[in-house]
């Protein structure tokens, strides 16, 4: 077998009729893959998804690539698996139609012998178009990896083996290793399939070989038990990954294929007593929802962009996903094996009931079935996948009838991996959404509801009151009977209500509030029958826009107007920047001692705020600000400790003890003082910790840090170049946003600049872009070997030029080790 990328040299433009090109449509632009033919055109404040699509418009693209195809390959089986297209992909082959799938986040395989002209030159086109189909920014096109898979006739199937650890202890674990065969050939075969499992180093730790003959077009499995003494356990803190080896041989003992396959050894149980136990330990799930796109990057699942997102989340305290609300892409399972993040991996956002006009029910009930195998076979092997979740905030699972659907996903799942869990992101409000017809204003009405389902959900105390009603208890028990673990979204109020009504019902916080986080993680801890909390979210994207803003009364309006981006709800910000309410959470959580200061907007002083569910305070961690001395200004101090002290230029402007509004949150109305601002903490009386915040001055430079220099030719690597105004000490000039421009030359292409301004109107695409409180990133991919010169410059700062050294890099599969 051989595995290739079959990312680069595409080409994609505007789809058009066929008769369109009696006039001539141009080859269209050169692009490599992941990408998305979305986030680079014009936004405007009248396009049809409005602001939950962002303000970026839909479409209908065309890609199209072509490749050699060898005479040798008569003789083999060639396929194209599509890792993600969105959406209603249509495949051609030299103008034939070859395959479709509806779904824009399931990979899907395209099938090409019938279709090629071998020794020539052939084409593949791959069509996909959006259009009202989606509540929040999708992109569009081929936004995840191509992998061209050329096998002999009697080859392992496409579908691929499939590893479980069925019996762990300390001395040893049973790896049971299941490898499908087919032969395409006319004549009956015998071949032998050799499995060799290696240890974290590399070592071999066991192995075994077996025979197997199959008849002309037959398929059969191998199935093998190896044992492995002393295991490496994979989980959180030590993700341990193991490869088991597969060599296919010929009678003659010639080496038909091989094909590595990482995996983990790991147990999970669950109880309501113990929890969720990985290893025998229990764990708390600490989780972040996470939306599919990449921010600056729009839905491109660049390998590079997906692994680094990972790394932050991490870092950022948090130890699950939940991928919120599509399946999560192959290039970030492999980040969260290698780095030890949990995952739940959710289907899809509907069944049946429309969200939009023209999203996914249209096609699931005819394409369901197979989604559920696609995300099956492409989860099974990774053991960071915990839960496979069947939806979100479905309308059915209030209706009796209609619960059946679940139960039908639920048992599909089941059928195909019994070894993960079962669970279901269920809003019982949403549940009894239609009995609630009447309260609910429609989304351009003059109501407090205007906005819909959301803005209803951020009505404060209705959530609660409908989601443990006698109608919401009555409605949903047969849905979450469905489950392994109850998922409930905005739902705490069921915690503790579910554990006398249903004793054996275990439950998950599937989606919540993000200021929440101290209340929600107090009942996490007190209810063992509870197994995390999945916060609204763990990392901000576009569309949905102004969720998460601070509202004030002289702008009520529910959905901000042009030029609106982002949610603006994220812990972290679509460049990767931590948010305040990422280190509240972290203190919440027990994995910050240190104290934290956060600075409200100075020019919002004094504005009535309307409260919401998912803003945090319109805050940074900032004393540089354009404000006179002496102007009022609030500071927030986040702290575990008995007491906050805070002492501006050496002198003590107030002590108070965190907690009185809201937990672990000190607050202080002061004037201010440029200088430096301190937060001491006391416990006992004594002191236990100290931060601060100091001014910059006007000798403000531009900082440039890449992530990283060093890079890998091909199609998976990224450099991520942080851009800053800092004075010569190092301070966040933050108050002094000024457009940068970035050049690029050499081995490499500018792929993104951008900043977290959730409002701004300056494209993504662009060499030019102006600082978002004193920062901005710019995105540098690889397009060869060589070195790329990255010069970074803004009126009236020097010019800085960083640069980056690009390696070769063998021809990997689309899941390297």
């Amino acid at each position: 077998m051989t595995n290739s990328s079959f990312n680069s040299g595409w080409r994609v433009r505007p789809k058009m009729s066929p008769f369109a090109v009696l006039y001539g449509q141009g080859e269209g632009d050169a692009v490599s893959l992941p990408h998305d033919a979305i986030i680079s055109l014009p936004r405007s404040a009248d396009v049809a998804g409005s602001g939950f699509t962002g303000y970026f418009p839909g479409g209908a693209f065309e890609y199209s690539k072509t490749f050699e195809v060898p005479e040798e390959w008569r003789e083999k089986r060639v396929s194209l698996q599509f890792q993600g297209v969105y959406r209603d992909a249509m495949v051609f082959v030299n103008g034939a139609f070859a395959g479709q799938r509806p779904n824009g986040y399931t990979p899907f395989r395209t099938a090409l012998d019938p279709f090629l002209r071998y020794g020539e030159t052939n084409t593949i086109r791959v069509d996909a178009r959006t259009h009202e189909d989606s509540r929040w920014y999708s992109g569009a096109g081929i936004h995840r990896d191509v992998v061209l898979e050329v096998t002999e006739l009697v080859h392992i199937e496409q579908s691929g083996l499939r590893i479980t650890t069925p019996d762990i202890d300390e001395q040893r674990a049973v790896i049971a290793v299941v490898t499908p065969v087919k032969n395409d050939s006319i004549t009956t075969a015998t071949v032998r399939v050799r499995t060799e499992l290696r240890a974290p180093d590399g070592s071999v730790v066991a192995s075994d070989s077996a025979p197997v003959t199959l008849r002309p077009t037959a398929s059969s499995v191998v199935r093998q038990r190896l044992y492995v003494t002393k295991p490496a356990l994979w989980g959180v803190d030590t993700p341990n990954l193991y490869v088991a080896r597969t060599i296919l041989e010929d009678a003659d003992h010639i080496q038909l294929e091989e094909k590595d396959t990482p995996f983990g050894i790991r147990s999970v149980q669950l109880d309501p007593w113990s929890g969720l136990r990985i290893n025998g330990e229990t764990v708390k799930l600490r989780g972040a929802c996470v939306h599919h796109d990449n921010g600056l990057l729009g839905a491109a699942a660049i390998g590079r962009a997906e692994e680094r997102r990972v790394e932050l989340l991490k870092k950022a305290g948090f130890n699950a996903i939940r991928s919120a609300h599509n399946p999560i892409s192959p290039a970030m399972l492999d980040a969260c094996d290698r780095l030890g993040m949990l995952v739940m991996d959710e289907t899809t956002d509907v069944w049946t009931e429309a969200k939009t006009p023209f999203d996914y029910s249209l096609a699931f009930p005819e394409w369901w079935e197979r989604d559920i195998e696609s995300l099956i076979e492409k989860d099974f092997n990774h053991p960071s996948v915990i839960f496979y979740s069947i939806g979100n905030e479905i309308f059915e699972t209030g209706n009796p009838l209609g619960s059946e659907w679940g139960r039908a996903l639920a048992e599909k799942v089941r059928t195909l991996d019994d070894t993960r869990l079962v669970t279901n992101g269920i809003n019982p409000f949403v549940s009894v959404l239609t009995d609630l017809a009447s309260q609910m204003a429609s989304a351009d009405s003059e109501s407090p509801t205007e906005g819909g389902v959301n803005a209803a959900i951020n009505l404060d105390g209705m959530m609660e009151h409908v989601s443990t009603s006698d109608l919401a208890t009555e409605r949903t028990e047969a849905s979450f009977a469905a489950l392994d673990v109850a998922g409930v979204n905005y739902a705490e109020g069921r915690y503790e209500l579910d554990r006398v009504g249903f004793p054996n019902r275990i439950m998950v916080g599937t989606e919540t509030f993000g200021p929440s986080i101290a209340t929600n993680w107090r009942l996490v801890l007190n209810n063992p029958h509870v197994l995390g909390d999945f916060t609204w979210t763990g990392w901000d994207y576009l569309g949905e826009v102004g969720i998460g803003r601070t509202q004030y009364a002289d702008d009520p309006a529910w959905q901000p107007p042009y030029p609106w981006m982002t949610a603006w709800v994220g812990d972290i910000d679509i460049t990767g920047h931590r948010r305040p309410l990422s280190y509240y959470r972290e203190i919440v959580f027990g994995l910050r001692t240190e104290p934290y200061i956060a600075v409200l907007r100075p020019e919002n002083h004094g504005r009535e705020i309307i409260p919401g569910k998912w803003g945090w305070s319109d805050s940074i961690s900032s004393w540089s600000w354009d404000v006179r001395t002496g102007a009022p200004i609030v500071v927030e101090v986040y702290s575990d400790a008995d007491d906050v002290e805070l002492v501006l230029n050496g002198h003590p402007v107030g002590r108070t003890t965190p907690g009185a509004s809201v937990p672990f949150l000190a607050s202080f109305d002061i004037t201010y003082e440029p200088g430096t601002l301190e937060a001491v903490t006391y416990r006992d009386g004594v002191e236990v910790g100290r931060t601060a915040l100091r001014s910059a001055d006007k000798s403000a430079d531009l900082a440039v840090t890449p992530d990283r220099t060093e890079l890998l030719a091909g199609d998976r690597d990224l450099s991520f170049i942080e851009i800053e105004l800092r004075d010569q000490a190092g301070n966040l000039a933050s108050a002094r946003d000024v457009p940068v421009k970035v050049s690029v030359e050499g081995a490499g292409t500018l792929l993104a600049f951008g900043s977290g301004r959730p409002d701004t109107a300056e494209p993504l695409n662009t060499d030019v872009h102006t600082t978002f409180d004193g920062r901005a990133l710019a995105i540098v991919r690889p397009t060869g070997v060589g070195v790329i010169e990255v010069t970074v410059s803004a009126e009236g700062f020097d010019a800085v030029t960083t640069s980056l050294h690009v390696s070769d890099a063998a021809d990997r599969s689309a899941r390297p080790e």
